[in-house]
Protein backbone atom coordinates (compact mmCIF):
# COMPACT_ATOMS: atom_id res chain seq x y z
CA UNK A 1 0.00 0.00 0.00
CA UNK A 2 2.64 2.38 0.35
CA UNK A 3 4.52 2.34 -2.70
CA UNK A 4 0.99 2.47 -4.08
CA UNK A 5 0.59 5.23 -2.74
CA UNK A 6 3.53 7.21 -2.38
CA UNK A 7 3.79 10.75 -3.79
CA UNK A 8 0.16 11.38 -3.16
CA UNK A 9 -0.90 14.51 -2.00
CA UNK A 10 -3.85 14.85 0.21
CA UNK A 11 -7.44 16.44 -0.93
CA UNK A 12 -7.01 19.15 1.82
CA UNK A 13 -3.59 19.69 0.30
CA UNK A 14 -4.28 19.99 -2.81
CA UNK A 15 -7.17 22.55 -1.87
CA UNK A 16 -4.75 24.65 0.45
CA UNK A 17 -2.09 24.80 -2.88
CA UNK A 18 -4.80 25.90 -5.09
CA UNK A 19 -6.40 28.31 -2.76
CA UNK A 20 -2.99 29.88 -1.64
CA UNK A 21 -2.61 30.34 -5.54
CA UNK A 22 -5.57 31.56 -6.90
CA UNK A 23 -6.54 35.77 -7.15
CA UNK A 24 -10.88 36.18 -7.66
CA UNK A 25 -11.10 38.14 -11.22
CA UNK A 26 -12.51 41.86 -10.66
CA UNK A 27 -13.92 42.88 -14.12
CA UNK A 28 -17.56 43.76 -13.55
CA UNK A 29 -20.38 44.90 -15.58
CA UNK A 30 -24.41 46.47 -14.56
CA UNK A 31 -26.79 43.94 -15.29
CA UNK A 32 -30.96 44.03 -15.09
CA UNK A 33 -32.47 42.06 -12.18
CA UNK A 34 -33.82 40.17 -14.68
CA UNK A 35 -30.44 39.29 -16.09
CA UNK A 36 -28.69 38.80 -12.60
CA UNK A 37 -29.73 35.30 -11.48
CA UNK A 38 -26.35 33.04 -10.84
CA UNK A 39 -24.49 35.68 -11.33
CA UNK A 40 -21.30 37.12 -8.73
CA UNK A 41 -21.66 40.76 -6.62
CA UNK A 42 -18.82 42.47 -7.90
CA UNK A 43 -19.46 44.67 -4.34
CA UNK A 44 -21.11 45.54 -1.54
CA UNK A 45 -24.27 46.50 -1.83
CA UNK A 46 -26.43 48.70 0.33
CA UNK A 47 -30.09 49.58 0.93
CA UNK A 48 -30.98 53.41 -0.57
CA UNK A 49 -34.40 53.13 1.77
CA UNK A 50 -35.89 51.92 4.92
CA UNK A 51 -38.30 48.55 4.86
CA UNK A 52 -40.67 49.14 5.37
CA UNK A 53 -40.64 52.65 4.84
CA UNK A 54 -43.46 53.60 6.76
CA UNK A 55 -45.44 51.78 9.74
CA UNK A 56 -47.98 49.66 8.66
CA UNK A 57 -50.34 46.81 10.12
CA UNK A 58 -49.45 43.03 9.98
CA UNK A 59 -52.78 41.79 10.00
CA UNK A 60 -56.26 42.61 9.15
CA UNK A 61 -58.20 44.21 12.01
CA UNK A 62 -58.60 47.49 13.71
CA UNK A 63 -56.06 50.20 14.68
CA UNK A 64 -56.67 51.77 18.25
CA UNK A 65 -55.63 54.16 20.19
CA UNK A 66 -54.29 52.61 24.02
CA UNK A 67 -56.77 54.87 26.04
CA UNK A 68 -59.54 54.35 24.13
CA UNK A 69 -59.91 50.39 24.47
CA UNK A 70 -61.94 49.20 27.83
CA UNK A 71 -63.39 45.64 28.33
CA UNK A 72 -66.27 45.43 26.80
CA UNK A 73 -66.51 48.79 25.37
CA UNK A 74 -67.67 49.18 21.79
CA UNK A 75 -65.69 51.54 19.93
CA UNK A 76 -67.41 53.05 16.85
CA UNK A 77 -65.97 52.70 13.29
CA UNK A 78 -64.68 55.62 12.03
CA UNK A 79 -63.15 54.62 8.55
CA UNK A 80 -60.99 52.22 6.72
CA UNK A 81 -57.36 51.54 5.81
CA UNK A 82 -56.12 49.32 3.71
CA UNK A 83 -52.60 49.02 1.39
CA UNK A 84 -52.54 51.79 -0.93
CA UNK A 85 -55.09 53.73 0.43
CA UNK A 86 -54.49 55.00 3.56
CA UNK A 87 -56.66 56.41 6.26
CA UNK A 88 -56.07 60.13 6.15
CA UNK A 89 -58.72 62.05 7.99
CA UNK A 90 -59.70 63.21 11.69
CA UNK A 91 -59.85 60.34 13.93
CA UNK A 92 -61.97 60.87 16.69
CA UNK A 93 -61.33 60.03 20.18
CA UNK A 94 -62.84 57.18 21.40
CA UNK A 95 -63.06 55.15 17.84
CA UNK A 96 -61.15 52.75 15.90
CA UNK A 97 -60.44 52.73 12.11
CA UNK A 98 -60.65 49.18 10.43
CA UNK A 99 -57.17 48.71 8.58
CA UNK A 100 -55.66 46.04 6.25
CA UNK A 101 -52.53 44.36 6.22
CA UNK A 102 -49.80 46.40 4.76
CA UNK A 103 -52.02 49.60 5.60
CA UNK A 104 -50.16 52.46 7.06
CA UNK A 105 -51.51 53.29 10.22
CA UNK A 106 -52.78 56.69 10.89
CA UNK A 107 -51.15 58.97 13.19
CA UNK A 108 -51.66 58.03 16.71
CA UNK A 109 -52.41 54.32 16.20
CA UNK A 110 -50.74 52.42 19.17
CA UNK A 111 -52.14 49.44 18.20
CA UNK A 112 -53.66 47.13 15.98
CA UNK A 113 -56.02 44.47 17.41
CA UNK A 114 -56.69 41.21 15.05
CA UNK A 115 -60.08 40.89 13.95
CA UNK A 116 -60.24 37.31 15.50
CA UNK A 117 -60.17 38.79 19.21
CA UNK A 118 -62.75 41.43 18.37
CA UNK A 119 -66.60 41.45 17.91
CA UNK A 120 -67.80 43.76 15.12
CA UNK A 121 -71.80 44.80 15.80
CA UNK A 122 -73.27 48.12 14.27
CA UNK A 123 -70.15 49.37 13.11
CA UNK A 124 -68.71 49.75 16.29
CA UNK A 125 -66.15 46.86 17.51
CA UNK A 126 -65.53 45.52 20.93
CA UNK A 127 -62.07 44.45 21.71
CA UNK A 128 -62.02 41.01 23.41
CA UNK A 129 -58.26 40.68 24.86
CA UNK A 130 -55.80 42.71 26.24
CA UNK A 131 -54.21 45.08 24.39
CA UNK A 132 -50.44 46.03 24.05
CA UNK A 133 -48.25 49.06 22.74
CA UNK A 134 -47.19 48.32 19.22
CA UNK A 135 -48.84 44.73 18.69
CA UNK A 136 -49.07 44.09 14.68
CA UNK A 137 -47.75 46.68 13.94
CA UNK A 138 -44.56 46.91 11.33
CA UNK A 139 -42.22 49.81 12.26
CA UNK A 140 -40.18 51.78 9.66
CA UNK A 141 -36.95 49.88 8.75
CA UNK A 142 -37.70 46.97 10.82
CA UNK A 143 -36.75 44.61 8.18
CA UNK A 144 -33.58 46.80 6.57
CA UNK A 145 -32.16 50.08 7.44
CA UNK A 146 -31.23 53.25 4.97
CA UNK A 147 -27.84 52.68 4.40
CA UNK A 148 -27.49 49.11 6.43
CA UNK A 149 -25.28 46.49 4.19
CA UNK A 150 -27.98 44.12 2.28
CA UNK A 151 -25.69 41.89 0.34
CA UNK A 152 -21.77 41.57 0.22
CA UNK A 153 -19.25 41.28 -2.49
CA UNK A 154 -18.88 37.85 -3.77
CA UNK A 155 -22.37 36.41 -2.88
CA UNK A 156 -24.07 33.96 -5.87
CA UNK A 157 -27.50 35.87 -6.56
CA UNK A 158 -30.89 33.79 -6.32
CA UNK A 159 -34.08 33.16 -5.62
CA UNK A 160 -33.75 34.40 -2.43
CA UNK A 161 -31.28 37.48 -2.87
CA UNK A 162 -33.13 39.20 -5.88
CA UNK A 163 -36.18 39.55 -4.81
CA UNK A 164 -34.53 41.48 -1.64
CA UNK A 165 -32.89 43.64 -4.07
CA UNK A 166 -36.71 44.32 -6.00
CA UNK A 167 -37.95 45.23 -2.78
CA UNK A 168 -35.40 48.16 -2.53
CA UNK A 169 -36.19 49.11 -5.66
CA UNK A 170 -32.91 48.54 -7.05
CA UNK A 171 -33.34 47.53 -10.80
CA UNK A 172 -29.91 47.28 -11.67
CA UNK A 173 -26.46 45.46 -9.74
CA UNK A 174 -23.04 45.15 -10.60
CA UNK A 175 -21.74 42.02 -11.29
CA UNK A 176 -18.26 40.07 -12.10
CA UNK A 177 -18.31 39.21 -16.01
CA UNK A 178 -18.70 35.28 -16.35
CA UNK A 179 -15.23 33.44 -16.00
CA UNK A 180 -14.70 32.00 -19.60
CA UNK A 181 -13.34 28.77 -19.26
CA UNK A 182 -11.97 26.37 -22.30
CA UNK A 183 -12.57 22.20 -22.51
CA UNK A 184 -11.38 19.82 -24.82
CA UNK A 185 -10.76 15.59 -24.20
CA UNK A 186 -7.91 13.55 -25.70
CA UNK A 187 -7.77 10.53 -27.23
CA UNK A 188 -7.83 8.63 -30.04
CA UNK A 189 -10.85 6.31 -28.50
CA UNK A 190 -13.19 9.07 -28.04
CA UNK A 191 -16.35 10.09 -30.43
CA UNK A 192 -18.67 12.63 -30.31
CA UNK A 193 -22.32 12.27 -28.31
CA UNK A 194 -24.71 10.54 -30.99
CA UNK A 195 -22.08 9.60 -33.89
CA UNK A 196 -21.83 6.08 -34.64
CA UNK A 197 -18.76 3.97 -32.91
CA UNK A 198 -16.41 2.19 -34.29
CA UNK A 199 -14.59 -1.02 -32.57
CA UNK A 200 -12.42 0.07 -29.74
CA UNK A 201 -14.36 3.13 -29.46
CA UNK A 202 -16.13 5.18 -26.90
CA UNK A 203 -18.37 8.31 -26.40
CA UNK A 204 -17.03 11.48 -25.23
CA UNK A 205 -19.17 11.94 -22.04
CA UNK A 206 -16.64 13.34 -19.80
CA UNK A 207 -16.82 16.69 -21.97
CA UNK A 208 -20.43 16.82 -22.09
CA UNK A 209 -20.55 16.74 -18.30
CA UNK A 210 -18.47 19.35 -17.85
CA UNK A 211 -19.93 21.74 -20.12
CA UNK A 212 -23.08 20.76 -18.43
CA UNK A 213 -21.70 21.38 -15.24
CA UNK A 214 -19.78 24.81 -16.21
CA UNK A 215 -23.04 26.26 -17.80
CA UNK A 216 -24.59 25.59 -14.09
CA UNK A 217 -22.33 27.35 -12.20
CA UNK A 218 -22.68 30.20 -14.98
CA UNK A 219 -19.67 29.89 -16.96
CA UNK A 220 -18.73 31.09 -20.45
CA UNK A 221 -17.84 27.51 -22.30
CA UNK A 222 -15.41 27.58 -25.00
CA UNK A 223 -15.91 24.02 -26.32
CA UNK A 224 -12.67 23.11 -28.48
CA UNK A 225 -13.83 19.54 -28.63
CA UNK A 226 -11.80 16.17 -28.83
CA UNK A 227 -7.96 16.52 -28.77
CA UNK A 228 -5.97 13.64 -30.62
CA UNK A 229 -2.98 11.85 -28.63
CA UNK A 230 -0.58 13.64 -30.72
CA UNK A 231 1.59 16.28 -28.96
CA UNK A 232 1.55 18.74 -31.77
CA UNK A 233 -2.48 18.55 -31.83
CA UNK A 234 -1.96 19.03 -28.27
CA UNK A 235 -0.07 21.76 -28.23
CA UNK A 236 -2.10 23.89 -30.25
CA UNK A 237 -4.92 23.22 -28.53
CA UNK A 238 -3.14 24.39 -25.23
CA UNK A 239 -1.98 27.25 -26.71
CA UNK A 240 -6.00 28.19 -28.42
CA UNK A 241 -7.58 27.05 -25.02
CA UNK A 242 -4.62 29.57 -22.98
CA UNK A 243 -5.64 32.36 -25.14
CA UNK A 244 -8.99 32.41 -25.32
CA UNK A 245 -9.53 31.13 -21.01
CA UNK A 246 -9.46 32.20 -17.55
CA UNK A 247 -9.28 28.58 -16.75
CA UNK A 248 -8.30 25.06 -19.40
CA UNK A 249 -10.08 22.20 -18.14
CA UNK A 250 -9.02 18.74 -20.15
CA UNK A 251 -9.84 15.45 -19.48
CA UNK A 252 -7.73 12.07 -20.08
CA UNK A 253 -4.23 12.06 -20.88
CA UNK A 254 -2.85 12.73 -17.16
CA UNK A 255 -2.13 9.05 -16.13
CA UNK A 256 0.69 6.99 -16.73
CA UNK A 257 -0.16 5.65 -20.26
CA UNK A 258 2.24 5.68 -23.51
CA UNK A 259 -0.20 7.96 -25.20
CA UNK A 260 -0.99 10.00 -22.04
CA UNK A 261 1.08 13.74 -23.32
CA UNK A 262 -1.30 16.00 -21.25
CA UNK A 263 1.16 15.92 -18.40
CA UNK A 264 4.26 16.80 -20.54
CA UNK A 265 2.84 19.19 -22.48
CA UNK A 266 1.77 20.95 -19.44
CA UNK A 267 5.57 20.66 -18.23
CA UNK A 268 6.65 21.98 -21.36
CA UNK A 269 3.72 24.74 -22.10
CA UNK A 270 3.23 25.89 -17.94
CA UNK A 271 3.80 24.57 -14.37
CA UNK A 272 2.61 21.53 -12.58
CA UNK A 273 1.85 22.53 -9.12
CA UNK A 274 0.56 19.40 -8.41
CA UNK A 275 -0.23 15.73 -10.03
CA UNK A 276 -2.19 12.49 -8.43
CA UNK A 277 -3.66 12.62 -5.30
CA UNK A 278 -4.57 10.73 -2.58
CA UNK A 279 -8.65 10.01 -3.37
CA UNK A 280 -10.79 7.32 -4.92
CA UNK A 281 -11.87 7.90 -7.43
CA UNK A 282 -9.54 11.00 -8.89
CA UNK A 283 -5.92 10.01 -8.13
CA UNK A 284 -4.86 10.86 -11.93
CA UNK A 285 -5.82 15.21 -11.60
CA UNK A 286 -3.21 17.58 -12.42
CA UNK A 287 -3.26 21.35 -11.39
CA UNK A 288 -1.21 24.09 -13.32
CA UNK A 289 -0.71 27.48 -14.59
CA UNK A 290 -0.48 28.65 -18.52
CA UNK A 291 1.04 31.31 -19.35
CA UNK A 292 -2.78 33.85 -19.40
CA UNK A 293 -5.02 31.00 -17.56
CA UNK A 294 -5.32 28.06 -14.96
CA UNK A 295 -5.55 24.83 -15.79
CA UNK A 296 -6.82 21.74 -14.37
CA UNK A 297 -6.42 17.98 -16.16
CA UNK A 298 -9.01 15.81 -15.28
CA UNK A 299 -8.93 11.80 -15.73
CA UNK A 300 -10.10 9.99 -18.37
CA UNK A 301 -12.84 7.94 -16.23
CA UNK A 302 -16.27 9.03 -16.34
CA UNK A 303 -16.81 9.01 -12.40
CA UNK A 304 -13.43 10.10 -11.50
CA UNK A 305 -13.65 13.31 -13.83
CA UNK A 306 -16.80 14.36 -12.71
CA UNK A 307 -15.77 13.58 -8.99
CA UNK A 308 -12.45 15.77 -9.45
CA UNK A 309 -14.75 18.27 -10.80
CA UNK A 310 -17.10 18.25 -7.98
CA UNK A 311 -14.43 18.31 -5.29
CA UNK A 312 -11.90 20.44 -6.36
CA UNK A 313 -12.90 22.30 -10.13
CA UNK A 314 -16.07 23.68 -8.47
CA UNK A 315 -14.46 25.50 -5.64
CA UNK A 316 -11.89 26.39 -7.74
CA UNK A 317 -14.30 28.20 -9.88
CA UNK A 318 -16.26 30.04 -6.70
CA UNK A 319 -12.84 31.22 -5.28
CA UNK A 320 -12.41 32.90 -9.00
CA UNK A 321 -15.54 35.06 -9.00
CA UNK A 322 -14.71 35.77 -5.05
CA UNK A 323 -17.43 34.27 -4.03
CA UNK A 324 -17.85 34.17 0.22
CA UNK A 325 -19.59 30.68 0.67
CA UNK A 326 -18.43 27.41 0.20
CA UNK A 327 -20.17 25.68 -2.84
CA UNK A 328 -19.75 22.20 -0.71
CA UNK A 329 -22.46 21.07 1.90
CA UNK A 330 -21.26 20.41 5.28
CA UNK A 331 -20.44 17.24 6.38
CA UNK A 332 -22.70 15.39 8.79
CA UNK A 333 -22.49 11.49 10.54
CA UNK A 334 -24.68 8.95 10.14
CA UNK A 335 -25.03 5.44 10.30
CA UNK A 336 -24.50 3.06 7.64
CA UNK A 337 -27.69 0.87 6.27
CA UNK A 338 -25.10 -1.62 3.97
CA UNK A 339 -21.78 -2.79 3.95
CA UNK A 340 -19.38 -0.55 2.34
CA UNK A 341 -16.04 -2.32 0.72
CA UNK A 342 -13.01 0.25 0.64
CA UNK A 343 -8.95 -0.43 1.01
CA UNK A 344 -6.84 1.50 2.98
CA UNK A 345 -4.68 4.30 1.26
CA UNK A 346 -6.79 6.81 -0.03
CA UNK A 347 -9.59 9.08 0.67
CA UNK A 348 -12.70 7.80 -0.75
CA UNK A 349 -15.80 9.30 -2.04
CA UNK A 350 -18.34 6.50 -2.95
CA UNK A 351 -21.93 7.12 -4.08
CA UNK A 352 -24.53 6.50 -1.58
CA UNK A 353 -28.62 6.95 -1.04
CA UNK A 354 -28.97 9.63 2.11
CA UNK A 355 -32.59 8.48 3.14
CA UNK A 356 -34.57 8.54 6.99
CA UNK A 357 -35.29 5.32 8.38
CA UNK A 358 -38.91 4.69 9.38
CA UNK A 359 -38.22 6.31 13.06
CA UNK A 360 -36.47 9.46 11.54
CA UNK A 361 -32.91 8.91 11.92
CA UNK A 362 -30.57 9.55 8.82
CA UNK A 363 -28.53 6.31 7.04
CA UNK A 364 -27.10 5.48 4.09
CA UNK A 365 -26.29 2.75 1.89
CA UNK A 366 -24.57 2.08 -1.48
CA UNK A 367 -25.55 2.79 -4.75
CA UNK A 368 -23.78 -0.51 -5.72
CA UNK A 369 -20.39 -1.04 -7.40
CA UNK A 370 -18.15 1.71 -7.34
CA UNK A 371 -15.90 1.14 -10.24
CA UNK A 372 -14.60 4.84 -11.54
CA UNK A 373 -16.85 3.59 -14.71
CA UNK A 374 -19.65 3.38 -13.64
CA UNK A 375 -21.25 6.44 -14.34
CA UNK A 376 -25.16 5.48 -13.10
CA UNK A 377 -23.85 5.85 -9.40
CA UNK A 378 -24.11 8.88 -9.80
CA UNK A 379 -27.66 9.16 -11.43
CA UNK A 380 -28.67 6.79 -8.06
CA UNK A 381 -26.88 8.94 -5.81
CA UNK A 382 -27.74 12.02 -3.02
CA UNK A 383 -24.60 12.19 -1.90
CA UNK A 384 -21.02 11.33 -1.18
CA UNK A 385 -20.11 8.66 1.26
CA UNK A 386 -16.43 10.09 2.64
CA UNK A 387 -14.28 7.37 4.00
CA UNK A 388 -11.23 8.21 6.14
CA UNK A 389 -7.96 7.90 4.15
CA UNK A 390 -6.97 4.51 5.92
CA UNK A 391 -9.86 3.13 6.60
CA UNK A 392 -10.84 -0.52 5.30
CA UNK A 393 -14.07 -1.83 4.85
CA UNK A 394 -17.22 -0.86 7.04
CA UNK A 395 -19.92 -3.12 7.91
CA UNK A 396 -23.62 -2.07 8.70
CA UNK A 397 -24.53 0.00 11.66
CA UNK A 398 -20.78 1.70 11.83
CA UNK A 399 -20.84 5.80 11.79
CA UNK A 400 -19.83 7.37 8.27
CA UNK A 401 -19.37 10.90 7.02
CA UNK A 402 -21.56 11.95 4.05
CA UNK A 403 -21.72 14.99 1.73
CA UNK A 404 -24.89 15.10 0.32
CA UNK A 405 -24.77 16.74 -3.36
CA UNK A 406 -25.57 20.19 -4.00
CA UNK A 407 -27.37 21.53 -6.77
CA UNK A 408 -24.34 20.70 -9.35
CA UNK A 409 -25.30 17.35 -9.41
CA UNK A 410 -28.48 16.90 -7.34
CA UNK A 411 -30.51 18.06 -11.05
Amino acid sequence: MESFTAGLISLEDAQAKMQAQLKPITDSLMVSLAEAAGRITASAIQSPIDVPSFDNAAMDGYAVRLADVAAGVPLPVVGKAFAGAPFNGDWPAASAIRIMTGAPVPAGCEAVVMQEQTTLQDDAVTINAAVTAGQNIRRVGEDVRAGALVLAAGVRLGAAELPLLASLGIAQVSVLRKLRVAIFSTGDELRPVGEPLEAGQIYDTNRFTVSLMLNKLGCEVVDLGIVKDDPAALRAAFAEADHQSDVVISTGGVSVGEADFTKAMLEELGAITFWKLAIKPGKPFAFGRLASSWFCGLPGNPVSAAATFYQLVQPMLAQLTGQTRSPLPTRQRVRAATRLKKSPGRLDFQRGILQRTANGELEVSTTGPQGSHIYSSFALANCFIVLERERGDVEPGEWVEVEPFNTLLEG
